[in-house]
C-alpha cells in the first residue's frame, strides 16, 4: 500500500509523464479512469446539494471552514489552532469541529465513504476501490486532532470530534450553550476593551470552526478560507487520484480569503505566479504563512523543552509521514547540523514495527558513516500519532520540532491586516445572513 501511495502522488506531480516508470506508467490509464468517475461523483454530489435534494444545515454561531483544494501539507490545521486563539483572544469561545480525532477508527470511516461511492456511482467494486485510493492518498488522520487538543487543553476552545460535524456541534451546544452573535456585532467585546459587558460567556461557544471544510457541503459556512501549499501546488492539475486536486481550481470562486502556506520556502516569481493564478479566477486577499519552529521536546518526556540550537553540528535523521515533507526537511537544514539525513511516509502513515527496524538500520548506517549517534527528528503530527512507538528507537535520541505558524509580512499585510479582515468579513457575512 505504501508503494501505491508513493506512485500517486509520483504520478501527480510528475513534470514529465514521458519520465515515469513502467509501474507508473500501467497506472496512468485506470487513475484517469478514476479520476473521471470522480468528477462525475463531485459534479452529481455538489448538484444535489445545490438543488436542495440533499439538505444543508445552518449552525446558530458563525461557522469558519479552513480548507483546500489539494492533498495534505496546507497548512489547515496550524490555521485552524491561529483562528481559535484568536476569536477567543477577542472573549469568543470557538468549537472547532473536525472529522478524525481519538474516536474515530479508520474502519469507521472507509466504511462510509465506501457506501457513498457505492451509492452515487451505483457501481459498487469501481466505488470501493476509488475510496481505497482517496484512502491511500492520505486524506484520513487522527493526528491533527491530537495535537489541537494538546495544543488547546485548557483553554476557552473546544474541540468536537466526529464525521457527522453537525450532530457533534449540537452535543457541544447541549452541554455548554452557545450565544447567538446573529444580527449583532461579534467582537463587541474584546480584550482590548474589558469595560464591555460581560454576557459572552467564554463556556458558551460563540463560533464554529470547521477543519478541511471545503468540500463538506452539508454545513453552511460564513467564510470560506483556501489554503494553498505553495511548495507543492496544483500538480498536474487534474482530479483525484490521477492528480490532487479535490476540486477543479474554479472552487476558488467560493473562497473568501486565500493563504498560501510555506511562503517563506518558496522564490518571489513563483509567489507572484500563484498570486496571478488566484486572481484569475476570483479577485480574493491573499495571505502568506511559514512554519516557525520554537523548540523540542524529547519523545520519552514531553515536559522536556530544549532550544534549536540543540541539532547544531550534529547528525540528523528526520522521520515524518506528513504531507509536505520536504518543508520539514528545508527548516530542518536551516537549524545548523552538520548532515541531514530523511526517512519519508506517506502523509497520516502510522508507523509499523517493520519502520522502526527500517530506521534503526538507517541509524547504524549514520553513526557508522559519522563515529556518533545521529538523533531522530520527528513533526508533532508525528508523535501524536503514536507516542509510544518511536520510543522503541532507543538508545538514539528521537526529538519532536515543535512550530507555529506566523503570518508573513507581505505587500502591506501582516498578522494585523488578517485578523482585521476576519472580522470584517465575518460581521458583513452576519449582517445579511437569513
Amino acid at each position: 500500500m505504501e508503494k501505491l501511495k508513493r506512485a500517486v502522488k509520483e504520478i501527480a506531480y510528475a513534470r514529465d509523464q514521458a519520465k515515469l516508470s513502467g509501474f507508473h506508467r500501467s497506472l496512468v490509464p485506470f487513475l484517469s479512469f478514476a479520476s473521471s468517475l470522480y468528477g462525475v461523483v463531485l459534479s452529481l454530489r455538489r448538484s444535489l446539494y445545490c438543488s436542495g435534494f440533499f439538505s444543508r444545515h445552518r449552525l446558530p454561531v458563525p461557522v469558519i471552514s479552513v480548507g483546500n483544494l489539494t492533498w495534505g501539507g496546507n497548512g489547515k490545521t496550524p490555521m485552524v489552532e491561529f483562528i481559535a486563539k484568536c476569536l477567543a483572544d477577542y472573549g469568543i469561545s470557538p468549537l472547532i469541529l473536525t472529522r478524525f480525532g481519538l474516536g474515530s477508527s479508520n474502519s469507521e470511516v472507509k466504511s462510509g465513504w465506501f457506501s457513498t461511492f457505492g451509492r452515487v456511482s451505483q457501481v459498487s467494486r469501481i466505488g470501493s476501490i476509488l475510496a481505497a485510493f482517496y484512502f491511500a492518498s492520505g486524506y484520513a488522520g487522527g493526528d491533527e486532532a491530537k495535537m489541537l487538543q494538546r495544543h488547546l487543553l485548557g483553554g476557552p476552545v473546544k474541540v468536537g470530534i466526529g464525521a457527522n460535524r453537525m450532530a457533534t456541534a449540537n452535543l457541544f451546544f447541549e452541554k455548554y450553550g452557545y450565544v447567538d452573535c446573529r444580527g449583532s456585532k461579534l467582537f463587541e467585546r474584546t480584550y482590548l476593551d474589558q469595560k464591555v459587558g460581560s454576557h459572552i460567556s467564554l463556556e458558551k461557544i460563540g463560533a464554529a470552526i470547521l477543519d478541511d471544510g471545503m468540500q463538506h457541503w452539508s454545513l453552511c459556512r460564513d467564510l470560506e478560507i483556501v489554503m494553498i501549499n505553495g511548495l507543492m501546488l496544483w500538480g498536474n492539475c487534474k482530479l483525484f487520484p490521477l492528480g490532487p486536486l479535490r476540486e477543479p481550481l474554479m472552487a476558488l470562486k467560493r473562497a473568501d480569503v486565500a493563504v498560501v502556506h510555506h511562503a517563506d520556502l518558496v522564490l518571489e516569481q513563483k509567489l507572484k505566479d500563484i498570486e496571478l493564478v488566484i486572481q484569475e479566477i476570483k479577485s480574493l486577499p491573499v495571505f502568506y504563512t511559514r512554519m516557525a519552529p520554537s523548540c523540542f521536546f524529547e519523545v520519552s518526556n514531553i515536559n522536556t523543552k530544549m532550544h534549536l540550537g540543540a541539532v547544531h553540528n550534529a547528525v540528523v535523521l528526520c522521520v515524518s509521514a506528513i504531507g509536505s515533507s520536504d518543508a520539514f526537511v528545508q527548516g530542518m537544514e536551516k537549524m545548523g547540523p552538520i548532515y541531514v539525513d530523511r526517512f519519508d511516509f506517506s502523509d497520516h502513515h502510522s508507523f509499523q514495527t517493520k519502520d522502526i527496524h527500517m530506521m534503526r538500520e538507517r541509524l547504524r548506517q549514520l553513526e557508522d558513516k559519522f563515529g556518533y549517534k545521529p538523533i531522530v527528528i520527528v513533526t508533532e503530527k508525528d508523535y501524536d500519532r503514536d507516542p509510544q512507538i518511536l520510543k522503541h528507537l532507543h538508545p538514539f535520541q528521537v526529538l519532536v520540532l515543535c512550530s507555529e505558524m506566523q503570518i508573513i509580512a507581505r505587500k502591506g499585510c501582516n498578522e494585523h491586516h488578517l485578523k482585521l479582515l476576519l472580522k470584517e468579513l465575518l460581521e458583513v457575512k452576519l449582517s445579511g445572513a437569513d
